[in-house]
């Protein structure tokens, strides 16, 4: 796992850690899916923004700690997989595409197998070394399981219960699991730079969210997925204004 190990073999126990925070993602992942089908829709949603969390954290953890391993590499996609594929087409398919029957499902598993394959090309092109340092290519899987959750904190906010246009949100789900197997560039926030100056700001703004992920937590997440559909229409244009 770690390449950093004694004559006997043994690893440093904090050469693991980023391996047990994406296990732990994992377990919010697995936890979803059952609250999901308990109808506990605000405790099922909660948690896989927890695992959306814990997915960026096990990696900047594996980059500061020099701990980046091929089986931390497929450890991560599995999980991913099943947080940001399974799980929110599970929730999305309980709350509001059971009625539909077969087309229900049908749009419930186009979303996780678009998440499936998106993984799928995410990590050739991580092997090959082709992938943008700049971008990613389709949104990655999970701002897609963050936007696969609309219908449900649309519900959870009190702004919207989309269970009565149920066919509305078939077509949200293929939608958002083509938008993960497109090919347009999508925004990195690897790659924003701020000036030194502008810092102060970004601290700031991080209060206020952190601020509203606490007390308005449904709220935010709806106004975060239009900030970010806003975003990626942009960035859509300004790609096409630059190859056309």
């Amino acid at each position: 796992m770690a390449r950093r190990h004694d004559r006997e073999g043994r690893v440093p126990l904090v050469l693991l850690l980023p391996n047990l925070v994406t296990i732990l993602g994992l377990c919010f992942g697995l936890t979803s899916i059952r609250f999901s089908f308990e109808d506990r829709f605000e405790l099922a949603a909660g948690l896989l923004i927890l695992a959306a969390v814990f997915d960026g954290i096990d990696g900047l953890l594996a980059r500061r700690l020099n701990a980046a391993s091929p089986f931390g590499a497929e450890l991560d996609s599995l999980s991913d997989f099943v947080c940001f594929g399974v799980a929110p087409a599970m929730m999305v398919y309980h709350f509001g595409l059971h009625g539909m029957g077969g087309m229900g499902w049908i749009a419930a598993l186009t979303f996780a197998i678009c998440c499936c394959l998106r993984l799928a090309r995410f990590n050739v092109a991580a092997k090959e070394e082709t992938n943008s340092a700049g971008s990613f290519t389709g949104v990655p899987a999970p701002a897609g399981a963050m936007m696969g959750l609309f219908p449900v904190t649309l519900f959870l906010s009190g702004i919207l219960d989309l269970r009565e246009f149920q066919f509305a949100i078939a077509i949200w789900m293929l939608f958002v699991g083509g938008l993960m197997i497109a090919r347009f560039p999508t925004l990195s926030l690897k790659a924003m730079r701020i000036s030194r100056d502008n810092a102060v700001y970004v601290l700031l703004g991080a209060a206020v969210v952190i601020g509203l992920m606490l007390t308005r937590i449904w709220m935010f997440h709806v106004g975060a997925t239009i900030l970010y559909i806003g975003l990626l229409v942009w960035g859509l244009v300004r790609h096409r204004k630059s190859h056309g």
